[in-house]
């Protein structure tokens, strides 16, 4: 065979390589985007049929089993993830705006940025790393243990059962937790200013209630609770169609993580477009 026949038959070869890899490619976005729209529309069912094991999971959601049962929780855990984030906003916050001499604004810069990023942001990181990955673990485990089959045998319905209500829990959930997480960063970011930066208390409250928008805060819980959705569906489907033994869990737990917090910048980018992304001006109250 001549060198020009080598190379043409390696092309091709290469070639239908590829076209298989983006069939496969294709293939599991069909089946993921098929989970997902079954998972969604499964929720009802659950409401309607599964409502004890809801409030199970909603309180394992809170308080957390094993080993996160111990520290406090998903609660701890956020609350303690945007305490600190809340507190680096100030002081970064601080520092950057006495560079030009307005440090008093601190406070606006709190209830600007804590509403519309931080906060979202950082929660829907905790939401991933706690909630989520607990989710892809569960699941993953029973599905290699054939729990998930010997469901499908006593005629149960796994989807609604196990990821319905998984989606419905963390959707109840999400509210307080989200609230508990503004909340912290509100605190810290005050505590921060007017305690260790020494900010006078009257002047850091002035600016951060005048520029706090009461129409940011609920377009941030629609943020949370958006993200909320895309982490419980997308750690679910991992979990529930992991295989290869314990060790095939640890991989679709890692995928579902790298997952979600993609979705969950994503989630971030598309809302902060569509509400201020369109804006000339910045109407930071009234």
């Amino acid at each position: 065979m001549s060198l020009v026949g080598l190379s043409t038959s390696r092309g091709v070869l290469s070639g239908k390589r590829a076209a298989r890899s983006v069939s496969r490619g294709i293939d599991a976005l069909g089946r993921q985007v098929m989970f997902f729209v079954g998972a969604l529309v499964s929720t009802g069912r659950a409401a309607r049929h599964y409502p004890r094991e809801t409030l199970r999971v909603v309180s394992e959601i809170g308080l957390g089993t094993g080993v996160l049962a111990m520290v406090g929780g998903s609660v701890a855990i956020m609350g303690f993830l945007t305490l600190f984030a809340g507190a680096t906003v100030a002081v970064q916050g601080f520092t950057s705006l006495g560079n030009i001499g307005v440090e008093a604004l601190t406070g606006f810069l709190s209830a600007y940025v804590n509403v519309r990023v931080v906060a979202p942001v950082v929660a829907g990181v905790g939401l991933a790393a706690t909630i989520g990955a607990g989710t892809t673990a569960q699941l993953g485990a029973m599905r290699i243990s054939e729990e998930i089959d010997a469901l499908e045998v006593m005629a149960i319905r796994s989807i609604p059962y196990l990821v319905g209500t998984r989606i419905l829990a963390g959707l109840i959930a999400v509210v307080p937790l989200y609230a508990l997480s503004v909340l912290a960063s509100f605190l810290s970011s005050r505590i921060a200013t007017v305690v260790m930066l020494g900010q006078s208390p009257g002047v850091y409250d002035h600016y951060f209630a005048t520029f706090l928008r009461p129409a940011d805060v609920l377009w941030s819980f629609l943020q949370a609770i958006t993200m909320a959705v895309v982490v419980m569906t997308v750690h679910s489907y991992y979990g529930y169609t992991a295989t290869g033994g314990p060790s095939g869990v640890g991989v679709a737990t890692g995928r579902a993580v790298r997952m979600s917090l993609i979705g969950v910048v994503t989630v971030t980018l598309l809302i902060s477009l569509a509400l201020y992304g369109s804006s000339r001006q910045l109407h930071l109250a009234g």
